[in-house]
C-alpha cells in the first residue's frame, strides 16, 4: 500500500462522517461492529488500531476489549499492517 492509500484509506470507510457511532456506550457497540461488516478498509482500519494502540471506539470491528486481548495473546507481531494487509 502506498503512502497516499494510507493517509486516504478513511476516505474509503464505510463509516466516514459517522464517527460518533464508533465510540458507543458498551450495550451499543454491537451496532457500531455493523457497521465495520464488509468494509473495504477494515484490516487496514484494525491495523491502524492496533499498530498505534488506540484504546477507544470500535476499530476494524474490533471493540477495545478484544483488541488489547489479541494485542496481549500476540505480542510478538511488531507491525500489524504487514500481517492484515499484506497483498
Amino acid at each position: 500500500m502506498s503512502l497516499a492509500e494510507q493517509q486516504d484509506w478513511t476516505l474509503q470507510a464505510q463509516c466516514r462522517g459517522m464517527e460518533d457511532a464508533l465510540f458507543p456506550d458498551g450495550k451499543d457497540q454491537k451496532r457500531a461492529r455493523q457497521l465495520c461488516s464488509g468494509c473495504p478498509v477494515q484490516a487496514v482500519c484494525l491495523a491502524e488500531a492496533l499498530d498505534n494502540r488506540i484504546e477507544w471506539g470500535v476499530w476494524g470491528g474490533m471493540t477495545e476489549r478484544e483488541r488489547r486481548r489479541l494485542l496481549k495473546e500476540r505480542e510478538e507481531i511488531t507491525s500489524w499492517r504487514e500481517v492484515l494487509c499484506a497483498d
